[in-house]
């Protein structure tokens, strides 16, 4: 692999409270998805581009995610005894010497994203006499949509933050692309990346907005309904129903039980005859998760 190919980092440090108790014994992005984790489902994303090394930063049950990211050939997983928001895991890469760009993902989301049309937008942009050495991946998701993007294509402001409140809307995806240009201007003790898109808008070197993707499938799985609606689409995906029961292997299910559009994960209590719908169900928990509307 040449040395300055494409670096792609996926977040996966999170506490994934919103997801406990199923998140006590393993963190989020380690969390099954039918056939998956989403570790797993974002790195054969990440391959698609081709020619990148991948890394993930870790936090809680940080063995955990070390184990994961060395089955599915990881270059590294850089474990942080305390949280470092965005910024400090991309400075980290940087200073230890990754070249050839950044491409950063979101360990927690499910998405469908094209990523190579992405990074290849975003790379001949900022091959342009002062072009963007930042790219943000946005989506249509009204109730965030704190992005305001001018008619350049450029950031203007994060609503309630910083910047514009003018300017089109749209929601941060969680994906986005650093040059090594960009990289070595992230400050040592800089934790939160929305202060250095700022510090950039402030250089007159605002990030890009790639708005190409508006409406592709983008779903947050860290929160009981994320998880049910994530499930849904790789289901759909797969060629299956969203109605169909997936159950982790070690389930014992005992005689006469009906499930259906449920999630069952190992250490769930099944009784004889039940009849489960619309429930994601594991050690010490049952949620009641309805289906996802069709309007």
């Amino acid at each position: 692999m040449e040395k300055n190919s494409l670096n792609v980092l996926i977040l996966a440090a999170g506490l994934g409270t919103r997801l406990r108790p199923l998140t006590n014994d393993m963190p989020k992005p380690l969390v099954p998805v039918v056939d998956a984790s989403i570790l797993d489902l974002q790195a054969r994303k990440a391959r698609a581009i081709e020619n990148v090394r991948l890394h993930a930063n870790a936090h809680y049950l940080a063995d955990q995610v070390v184990e994961a990211g060395k089955k599915l050939g990881f270059e590294k997983v850089w474990v942080e005894p305390e949280i470092l928001g965005t910024a400090g895991p991309l400075r980290r890469i940087y200073a230890d010497g990754f070249r050839g760009g950044l491409l950063v993902m979101n360990g927690d989301a499910y998405c469908n994203f094209d990523l190579k049309q992405f990074v290849c937008n975003a790379q001949m942009l900022a091959a342009r006499p002062n072009g963007p050495q930042v790219a943000l991946l946005a989506v249509d998701f009204p109730q965030v949509n704190t992005f305001r993007v001018d008619v350049n294509g450029r950031l203007v402001g994060v609503a309630g933050r910083f910047g514009s409140e003018q300017g089109a809307a749209a929601t941060f995806s969680g994906v986005s692309w650093y040059s090594d240009d960009a990289l070595s201007r992230i400050r040592d003790g800089e934790f939160d990346i929305r202060e250095f898109w700022k510090q950039e808008m402030a250089a007159g070197r605002a990030p890009f907005v790639d708005m190409t993707q508006l409406h592709a499938t983008w779903i947050d799985m860290g929160s009981p309904e994320g998880l049910m609606n994530a499930v849904e689409a790789r289901l759909k995906e797969l060629g299956r129903s969203p109605d169909e029961a997936v159950v982790d292997a070690g389930v014992k299910v005992p005689v006469g039980v009906k499930i259906r559009h449920s999630v069952i994960y190992v250490g769930a209590e099944i009784a004889e005859g039940e009849t489960i719908e619309n429930e994601i169900r594991g050690k010490g928990f049952k949620w009641n998760v309805p289906p996802t509307p069709v309007y």
